[in-house]
């Protein structure tokens, strides 16, 4: 019996390319396969009636080695994945079209058609994707936990900021004087409150890293309570002014980012103020925080508080400035973690919003 060549049409898409051979009632063998090429072997009935038909095609681009085949009463159907996912600007390696081969107009698409029906599937599977994720029944109640905690520090945040600037305006460089005296009670409210922000991650409310939330929140209730808060002496000094507002001026954005991202809002500048506004200010408030320690230590070794006791074999007391020495070295340590862990994040969300416009 003689061999022949049948007709062939194709079509393509980003990942696979279907070929329609006109062959009725086949009898196909498996396609063999090589990294550029594949072959048809068949018999049924064709253009020129009961016969055995072949073809082979050297594709432009590498196929994966798995080919889908199946026969119907009036044709085969091949499917062919391509190694990988583009678009081809022809069928085969020859840039003379096989005379066998014509193109699928019933499944045809040209390229920008076939990334819009792209697209719709990616969307369709999104959401088959999320539909078979269990649903949380609470979760309409922890954003509205989260938009409230946001909410007020925002508040808090927000007058401690504004009363300092009126306050700079008017009074001037007097008003560095009693920052501590008009500001601290907010400040107080805020920072205790802010101990939530170690509890949220660590339940699995949200997923910021607990390390550097427990870094960034005790230090400054280490600062406030215990540098600014038990010594008379700190409270009227020009560093509670830099330290408080340095404090401020970075969470007047990064809690409005976190409110609005728990109703699925986004502003682009917030979202620019929120990652990008931090990188000179953080360094900024922890050399504040550490001028805070400095200029206390004289007083702890003064006036011998907090200091601990020892056997009278030992000496008469341990002075807390030792520890306070030891701090300022935790707290550069600490300001590393923070610094590296909070740019990763800045760089993955900047790099993500890339992704999503190209």
């Amino acid at each position: 019996m003689q061999t022949l060549t049948p007709r062939v049409f194709w079509a393509q898409r980003h990942g696979d390319v279907y070929l329609r051979v006109e062959i009725s009632d086949a009898k196909v063998s498996d396609p063999s396969h090589s990294f550029f090429s594949s072959t048809f072997q068949g018999q049924g009935h064709g253009a020129k009636g009961e016969n055995e038909y072949e073809f082979n095609l050297e594709f432009l681009k590498p196929v994966k080695s798995e080919i889908k085949h199946k026969s119907t009463q009036r044709q085969v159907n091949i499917t062919v994945r391509k190694l990988e996912r583009c678009w081809w600007g022809r069928l085969t390696m020859q840039e003379r079209k096989p005379g066998f081969l014509a193109p699928d107009f019933d499944r045809w698409l040209d390229e920008s058609d076939a990334e819009m029906e792209l697209k719709k599937e990616e969307e369709i599977n999104k959401v088959t994707f999320e539909s078979r994720i269990p649903k949380d029944r609470y979760l309409g109640l922890k954003k509205g936990y989260l938009f409230t905690y946001n909410l007020v520090q925002f508040l808090g945040f927000s007058w401690v900021f504004v009363n300092m600037t009126v306050r700079l305006f008017i009074l001037g460089q007097d008003s560095f004087y009693d920052t501590f005296h008009t500001i601290a009670d907010v400040m107080y409210f805020c920072q205790m409150l802010a101990i939530v922000e170690m509890i949220n991650p660590a339940v699995g409310l949200v997923r910021t890293g607990l390390i550097p939330a427990f870094i960034q929140v005790m230090g400054r209730n280490f600062i406030l309570f215990v540098i600014f808060g038990s010594l008379d002496d700190m409270q009227n000094k020009p560093v509670v002014f830099f330290v408080f507002y340095l404090w401020s001026s970075i969470e007047i954005f990064r809690y409005p980012f976190y409110m609005l991202a728990c109703i699925g809002t986004e502003w682009k500048l917030l979202t620019w103020l929120r990652y990008t506004i931090w990188i000179p200010l953080y360094p900024l408030g922890i050399l504040a925080e550490a001028v805070a320690v400095i200029q206390s230590i004289p007083i702890f070794n003064e006036t011998k508080f907090l200091s601990i006791r020892l056997p009278e074999a030992l000496g008469s007391s341990l002075s807390f400035s030792y520890i306070l020495q030891l701090y300022l070295l935790l707290m550069f340590l600490g300001m590393f973690i923070n610094f590296r862990y909070l740019y990763k994040q800045r760089s993955r969300r900047f790099r993500t919003k890339k992704r999503k416009s190209n």
